[in-house]
């Protein structure tokens, strides 16, 4: 095998065009990101930078706050007496308002570490559709038993004790009987704590808009136990409703006094940014690595090329003289290919990642802020989807023998399903149903947009969300890519060369 795959690849590097080809994949996936992306006029305002989580992702961190200092063990008990919301008429007049609720209107009880947008917190909250939940550093959500919206003749009492750095939520419908939710840790020696509302901007389904939402809460009184120090204050926490809607014309986030407790009215959300209407002007990793369909048809044609070109030039017999074994012949061409596009994929994509972000923030865009590890998950993950691609290609070329025919259905199975189903040219029922059975699947392994079941926004393949997980998507690609050289090493065995 040593021998063959020598052989392979002297062929491969003594050929120029397809070591130029190689080289213009990469250059190609690099330059369609430049030519393909905003120039600095075309948004001239600036974007602030999007705040980033304890998990390094980017959050939405924006509420407002009623709340006073707990320097150490102690405890926040206040039953929510009433939710409600304003909701912008996206059917009607300018500024035409209708009362309602988003999904996930948030209305409860928070334990953060400081007032900083992104400082690790817990809470515990009652929803709009989504009964009373505990969540905490934004990606992690608790569902209970204790559903509906609460009413003055049905509160939700709600509970956080902070032992430590270990903050425990609890809930009650009668603030006699309690019930434990989970325990989380919050760092931090003084932390803020208090009574919060917000509420993300109403999602749009049909038309992938969204039209912005402001909730009212009212608490009754606040029970404090353990070491609190100063009064009540208010803060609108990052200054506004943050990425994640704005307030209904109209209204203002704020506070007031009612009776022995606090009405508390604002808009935004604590939860991790995703994609979809709520993203905004915002530029993510996937959009970084966009050229890389126009990399991977540059490796295709080469790959195809380079299992045609002996049947073009009857040198095949040649080879399978020299190595008769021919099933050893197309695992070495195989190799070849995988690690050529291997590495020009994942050049291309760690080169696209700085280069992207460079361009987005000299055009004043955001840019939505993944963990390290999935950064290179995609980095990665671009090399084998294209090392994947081309050893699917090279097997079309040996099936199929001629190079316009083979590259013609590569691109009909890899890149033609990626373009109808992300561009939105099919229904979201098709266009996932393609991007689960066709190769290009595999494209699902670039994908860093989060998804979270507490996060309202359009989850379809238009607006960049894959129906498989990352790996799970590279596997049917890999599938394809493990299935097309075994016929392709049949017919190779059965066939005259």
């Amino acid at each position: 095998m040593t021998r063959a795959l020598h052989a392979e690849w002297t062929k491969f590097r003594t050929v120029r065009g397809w070591m130029l080809g190689a080289v213009g994949a990469a250059l190609a996936s690099v330059l369609f990101l430049l030519v393909g992306t905003v120039s600095s006029n075309e948004h001239p305002g600036d974007v602030s930078a999007l705040p980033v989580g304890p998990g390094g992702e980017a959050v939405n961190d924006s509420f407002s706050f009623v709340h006073r200092t707990l320097t150490g063990d102690g405890s926040l008990t206040v039953p929510v007496t009433a939710l409600t919301g304003v909701l912008s008429d996206p059917d009607g007049a300018p500024d035409s308002t209708t009362r309602g609720l988003t999904p996930w209107s948030k209305a409860g009880i928070i334990v953060k570490r400081n007032l900083t947008q992104g400082s690790p917190y817990a809470a515990v909250m009652a929803t709009g559709a989504h009964g009373v939940r505990m969540q905490h550093d934004f990606v992690h959500d608790r569902a209970t038993d204790l559903t509906g919206v609460p009413s003055a003749v049905a509160p939700q009492w709600l509970r956080l004790v902070r032992d430590g750095k270990t903050v425990t939520g609890y809930h009650s419908a009668d603030g006699v009987h309690w019930t434990e939710i989970a325990s989380v840790a919050v760092p931090g020696d003084a932390v803020q704590a208090g009574l919060f509302v917000t509420a993300p901007a109403a999602v749009q389904t049909a038309g992938a808009g969204s039209s912005p939402a402001t909730a009212t809460a009212a608490f009754g009184q606040p029970v404090l136990t353990g070491a609190w120090r100063d009064d009540w204050a208010y803060t609108q926490v990052g200054g506004g409703a943050g990425t994640s809607g704005s307030y209904v014309p109209g209204t203002t986030g704020g506070h007031r006094a009612s009776g022995d407790g606090f009405t508390v009215t604002g808009a935004g959300d604590i939860a991790p940014v995703v994609g979809g209407p709520a993203l905004g002007p915002a530029f993510t990793v996937e959009t970084f690595l966009i050229g890389t369909f126009i990399g991977l048809i540059v490796v295709g044609v080469v790959a195809v090329q380079f299992s045609t070109s002996e049947y073009r030039r009857g040198l095949l017999g040649l080879t399978l003289a020299a190595t008769p074994r021919r099933g050893r012949v197309l695992g070495a061409k195989a190799l070849v290919v995988a690690g050529v596009a291997f590495t020009v994929g994942a050049a291309a994509a760690a080169v696209s990642l700085p280069l992207g972000r460079a361009r987005a923030r000299a055009a004043h865009f955001a840019v939505l802020t993944v963990p390290t590890e999935e950064q290179l998950r995609a980095v990665l993950g671009t090399g084998l989807l294209l090392a994947a691609t081309a050893v699917l290609a090279l097997s079309l070329g040996v099936l199929l023998r001629r190079s316009a025919t083979a590259i013609t259905a590569l691109v009909a199975v890899t890149v033609l399903p990626y373009l109808l189903a992300l561009g939105g040219m099919l229904p979201a029922g098709p266009a996932g149903w393609l991007l689960r059975l066709t190769p290009a699947a595999g494209f699902a392994v670039q994908q860093t947009l989060p998804r979270h079941d507490h996060v309202l926004s359009v989850y379809t393949p238009a607006t960049g969300y894959f129906p498989l997980p990352p790996w799970g998507g590279l596997a049917v690609l890999g599938a394809w890519a493990l299935l097309a050289p075994a016929a392709a090493s049949l017919v190779l065995r059965r066939r005259d060369a």
